[in-house]
């Protein structure tokens, strides 16, 4: 994604030790020795640009109409999830008003469908893109938490997406200071059967953390 949003991640470090210290003795997670990983598996990918973290799924493994808007790209081999703020995620030009009201205002939410036409890390080369494994089950529960997301309002409707193969849709929830981008994504990899620490996933780089444990476990 685009550098000049980095200064929303620089808000979230200077907030994320009081955020992180209200919200210890909330979480609740299974221990990482809990997984166990076989052949079986789905493979499904998380990425990062520094700042922002994206849900990335193998469109032959989607059962067919489980996401509609995805029938928005055809020719797509991969589908890159991402949710944030209706107002700055986006803004061509975010201001720095933008960013305070996202950073610290409860405010409407998008998500930006992204159809890649390659691998994630073929699309997005400067981009972090790690593998993780879930299993039948727990991927059927990642795309329904994924199809959840979407806010299918008449009133509300997609609009252009950050790349010609990308669109913003309406989303549920609201962003704020404790439910980011990256709170999402991991919450996406609970709902699908990984011990993601979902407080402790405020900032990416935390979150990023985690998931590489995951993909050293997964070896």
């Amino acid at each position: 994604m685009r550098q000049r949003r980095f200064h929303i991640g620089r808000l979230l470090a200077l907030f994320a030790g009081l955020s992180l210290a209200a919200c210890q003795s909330a979480q609740v997670a299974s221990q990482p020795g809990d997984m166990v990983f076989d052949k079986g598996e789905i493979a499904i990918y998380v990425t990062s640009n520094g700042w922002h973290s994206e849900i990335v799924v193998p469109r032959t493994r989607m059962p067919v109409g489980t996401i509609p808007e995805a029938a928005d790209f055809p020719d797509a081999l991969y589908f890159s999830f991402g949710w944030g703020d209706e107002t700055y995620y986006p803004a061509p030009d975010p201001t720095f008003g933008m960013t305070l009201r996202a950073a610290l205002l409860p405010t409407r939410a998008v998500i930006h469908l992204t159809g890649l036409p390659a691998h994630p890390k073929s699309v997005f080369p400067a981009n972090e893109v790690i593998e993780v494994r879930l299993s039948s089950k727990g991927f059927g529960q990642l795309v329904a938490y994924l199809n959840g997301s979407f806010a299918r309002e008449p009133t509300r409707q997609p609009t252009r997406g950050l790349y010609r193969f990308s669109r913003f849709y309406p989303a549920m929830g609201e962003f704020h200071l404790f439910n980011t981008c990256n709170t999402w994504t991991a919450r996406g990899l609970n709902q699908g059967g990984l011990p993601i620490q979902v407080f402790g996933a405020l900032r990416a780089e935390d979150f990023m953390l985690q998931v590489r444990q995951l993909a050293i476990q997964a070896d």
